[in-house]
C-alpha cells in the first residue's frame, strides 16, 4: 500500500497552487487527490496544473469529488484525469436523472479507460448507505465503483470494513478520515486512528488483499494550519 496521499481540500486555505505544493512538501506527501479548490477540471487550461505538480515531484493520484450529471462539458474532466495519470475519479451522481447520468458517464469511462469511485457522504447523502450503493452498482458498469469515505460511512451507520469487504471488487480508493460524535450524533474531525474508526482492522484487511488503490487522508479540522495533524494521520497508517 504505497499510494498514501492527501485530499487537497485539507489545504483549502492555501491558494494558489504554489502554496499547496509548499504544504504538501512540508507534510512529505508525494500523492494528492486534487479537488476543485485548486483546479477547475472542466477548463482545458487546467492541464498546466499537472506539469506544476509533476515538476514538484507530486503525483495526482485522483481528482474530485466531481458531480456528474451527463453534461457534455464533463468529458473535459476525463481528459484531465487521463492526462494526469489518475487511478480514478472520485464522483457523485445527483439523485435526479442519475440513471441517464450513469449511462453517459460510463461511456466516457470506457472511452478514457478511467474508473469512477462514488464518494459516500454520510447519512444525509442518498448514496451514503450500503443499500443505495448496491442499487447503483447493480444498474451500472464496473467502471462505476466506490471511493470509500470511512468517516462518512460511520456517520451513515455503516461499517467501513464491511463496505470494503462487500464491495471489494469495485473499491477503487479510500478517503481515510475519522470522526468522533457528540450526544446528538454530530460528527467532528479528529486525527486518523483516534476516533471511532477501527483503523487497524481496515488496514489489515487492505494489506491482506494487496490493495493497490490510493489511500487518501482527509482531515478537515484546523483549516488554517492542518499540517501537524495531517502528519500524525500519516504516521498512524504506517
Amino acid at each position: 500500500m504505497n499510494k498514501i496521499g492527501v485530499q487537497s481540500w485539507c489545504f483549502r486555505e492555501f491558494k494558489p497552487l504554489d502554496k499547496l505544493i509548499e504544504k504538501l512538501k512540508e507534510c512529505k506527501f508525494s500523492n494528492v487527490e486534487l479537488c476543485g479548490v485548486h483546479a477547475d477540471f472542466k477548463k482545458p487550461e487546467s492541464v498546466n496544473v499537472i506539469k506544476q505538480l509533476k515538476d514538484a515531484g507530486i503525483k495526482i493520484s485522483s481528482i474530485g469529488v466531481e458531480n456528474f450529471k451527463g453534461a457534455p462539458e464533463e468529458e473535459q474532466v476525463f481528459k484531465f484525469a487521463k492526462e494526469a495519470g489518475c487511478d480514478y475519479i472520485a464522483a457523485n451522481f445527483p439523485i435526479e436523472g442519475h440513471v441517464e447520468a450513469l449511462k453517459k458517464t460510463s461511456v466516457l469511462a470506457d472511452k478514457y479507460q478511467m474508473n469512477l469511485g462514488i464518494h459516500n457522504h454520510g447519512g444525509g447523502h442518498w448514496l451514503g448507505s450500503r443499500q443505495a450503493l448496491a442499487y447503483v452498482f447493480g444498474i451500472s458498469s464496473k467502471r462505476i465503483g466506490l471511493c470509500l469515505d470511512t468517516a462518512w460511512a460511520l456517520d451513515a451507520g455503516q461499517d467501513p470494513l464491511k463496505l470494503s469487504t462487500d464491495f471489494y471488487e469495485r473499491l477503487y480508493g479510500l478517503h481515510l478520515k475519522d470522526f468522533i460524535f457528540d450526544k446528538k450524533g454530530n460528527p467532528e474531525d479528529v486525527v486518523l486512528g483516534t476516533g471511532v474508526l477501527e483503523l487497524k482492522a481496515l488496514l489489515d484487511f487492505l494489506k491482506g488483499k494487496n490493495f493497490n488503490g490510493p489511500l487518501t487522508i482527509e482531515y478537515e479540522g484546523e483549516a488554517a494550519n492542518p499540517s501537524a495533524s495531517l502528519m500524525k494521520c500519516a504516521a498512524n497508517i504506517k
